[in-house]
């Protein structure tokens, strides 16, 4: 399995067998599948999705946003608790741009990206039982 390191953009090779073991990037050495939340710069998130085999979840968020806020710990609890999947978060108000060309129209927005493209999305603050509820379903 290609998995892209979140953090250089790396790809990287790993036979699916060692996906729980915590693998590390061959070229930053940093996790590949970390159990939290990485922020992105939204101009980076097309590479990442582009680049890697796993499932990647992102959170479009900002600073000004009561739920975002409110929802940060709900989204890095599902982090923990899904390694196969990559978290990543993206602030809408530093990355304009992803936020057009995502077409986010309201905040927090989660989109599940796989094989390279938009699987899914949900609006709105959830609890961890329900994003990870959510998360499952698209995975089947």
């Amino acid at each position: 399995m290609q998995i892209a390191c979140p953090h250089c953009f790396a790809r990287n090779r790993v036979p699916d067998q060692r996906i729980a073991e915590n693998p590390r990037c061959g070229v930053c050495h940093r996790p590949l599948l970390p159990a939290e939340p990485v922020a992105m710069a939204g101009e980076d998130l097309p590479r990442l999705v582009a680049a890697t085999e796993v499932p990647v979840i992102v959170d479009f968020w900002a600073q000004w946003c009561a739920p975002c806020r409110a929802m940060a710990p709900a989204f890095a609890e599902a982090a923990r608790t899904r390694p196969r999947v990559q978290f990543v978060k993206v602030d809408t108000e530093a990355s304009p741009n992803a936020t057009t060309e995502n077409n986010i129209r309201g905040i927090p927005t989660m989109i599940l990206f796989a094989g390279g493209a938009e699987r899914a999305r949900v609006s709105g603050a959830m609890a961890a039982t329900q994003l990870v509820g959510w998360i499952d379903q698209q995975l089947r």
